[in-house]
């Protein structure tokens, strides 16, 4: 049979941009379609506009602490709409940038809504199109609990796009967006309260960066209050009322509030039904949430139809843009590039760009001990950064290595403090390789430097 296309790609992010290119690039004919901006929600709506959130929210703090060497530094003020308008202009140069590089690598990109008509048709705003081989990369979504009054909230979808900044705005989640977006709101000036279903934020992660977080983020001027839901959202005059479970718990007045309780893989309206492709549960735990659905997919991203395969967040996997571009590229090495192999899903390094930053490779403390016991040797440290010695700031960094002392094998590495996303990057190749604690200190250390911890840890 003749297919219009080798391959044929629902969704422009960052998955389906990496593998449209590579299998491009071995010969295949290729078509991309996207009904948004190119890029996905990496580009468009989180991990780049995000970065640049942060990056502005962390100028107060520097004005501060240039005190402490002698800078006389004047009052300083955010213009919101310069910042945000900027933020919007360079995210929408890189989707252009992003199109550009598909027209270099002869990929054919295709706007308009595509959906699935049987295994081999797709269908995009009424054009119908064959394809040998069709891959979903559509990603997921943020939701809403179905709460009265949400209906109010923003999600992280529309932070990017507030044309007011917040006096006090009121975050639901304790997540990585939560968290992160609290931080950022913070060190702009809002005021911030966040509120989490548990007893504490970042479920999942290390405890000691679980506990380092929460401490810098109240320390910081964060309130948080944990062990509560909102129950209901009224407008009021000052913005909105939000009325929590806790029964001696006031009711939490703010003009903004961003629900961030969750994504979703964005499979609605694809037509999965049509193909037959199968879908696992991924139902997100809560009051207010409906069960949602993930694509299957195997080893090989590839689902229960041999011909349609799915990477990124729409799978439900690991939800970070740099596995989402690994899954792809594997993807296309696989089915295009006669090498076929499977991504590794195994010590995937992560970052929280909160205030302090935390990034982490490998296994948890919780999860070596669940693993081997008393084996588990764990070496910590906690400091104060040379940098802040002048600055009259109490910001500490944690370093934590989690060793196997039958094999002497690093499992895990955690850092809490400034730069750590840079740090661990470098941390996580050794982890990876299978270093040992003893070649971890058998590495010279760069003097002074906070990075040099991890291999002076006794």
């Amino acid at each position: 049979m003749t297919f219009d296309y080798d391959l044929f790609v629902i969704g422009a992010g960052s998955g389906g941009l990496a593998a449209s290119k590579r299998a491009a690039s071995y010969g295949a004919k290729v078509a991309i379609a996207e009904y948004d901006l190119v890029g996905g929600t990496c580009v468009i709506r989180g991990c780049v506009p995000k970065k640049f959130m942060v990056y502005g929210s962390h100028f107060p703090a520097l004005f501060s602490e240039a005190s402490g060497y002698g800078w006389k530094v004047g009052n300083a003020e955010l213009d919101w709409e310069h910042f945000i308008t900027s933020i919007d202009k360079e995210v929408r140069r890189l989707s252009q940038l992003h199109i550009s590089f598909l027209e270099k690598a002869g990929v054919e990109l295709i706007s308009g809504r595509a959906a699935l008509v049987d295994p081999h048709t797709v269908e995009v705003d009424g054009r119908k199109v064959t394809a040998d081989k069709i891959l979903i990369a559509v990603g997921g979504r943020p939701i809403k609990p179905d709460l009265p009054g949400m209906e109010y909230g923003i999600t992280s979808n529309e932070i990017f796009h507030l044309k007011e900044q917040p006096k006090h705005i009121v975050i639901l989640g304790a997540g990585y967006i939560g968290t992160e977006f609290a931080c950022i709101m913070r060190g702009l000036g809002s005021e911030v309260t966040q509120i989490t279903r548990g007893e504490k934020i970042l479920k999942g992660f290390d405890e000691d960066i679980r506990t380092e977080i929460e401490e810098g983020m109240t320390n910081h001027g964060i309130r948080l209050i944990k062990n509560n839901v909102v129950k209901t959202v009224e407008r009021v005059p000052e913005g909105f009322k939000l009325t929590l479970s806790g029964k001696d718990q006031e009711p939490v007045i703010a003009d903004v509030f961003l629900v961030a309780t969750g994504r979703t893989p964005n499979v609605d309206g694809l037509g999965l039904e049509n193909a037959g492709v199968d879908v696992v549960d991924s139902s997100i735990e809560g009051p207010g949430y409906s069960t949602t659905n993930a694509i299957a997919v195997n080893e090989y991203s590839q689902t229960n139809q041999p011909n349609i395969f799915a990477v990124g967040d729409v799978t439900d996997r690991i939800n970070l843009t740099p596995v989402a571009i690994g899954e792809g590229r594997a993807f296309a090495d696989s089915e295009f590039g006669n090498n076929r192999r499977e991504f590794s899903h195994e010590t995937v390094p992560t970052a929280i760009f909160s205030t302090p930053e935390a990034a982490t490779v490998g296994w948890t403390e919780a999860e070596a001990r669940e693993k081997l016991g008393d084996a588990v040797k764990i070496f910590h440290t906690r400091f104060r950064p040379m940098y802040y010695s002048l600055t009259g700031k109490q910001e500490k960094t944690m370093m934590k290595l989690v060793v196997d002392s039958n094999t002497d094998k690093v499992l895990g590495a955690h850092m809490v403090g400034e730069h750590a996303a840079e740090i661990i990057q470098g941390v996580a190749i050794a982890v990876k390789m299978g270093a040992t604690k003893k070649d971890f200190d058998a590495t010279v250390g760069i003097h002074p430097s906070v990075a040099e911890e991890f291999v002076t840890m006794r």
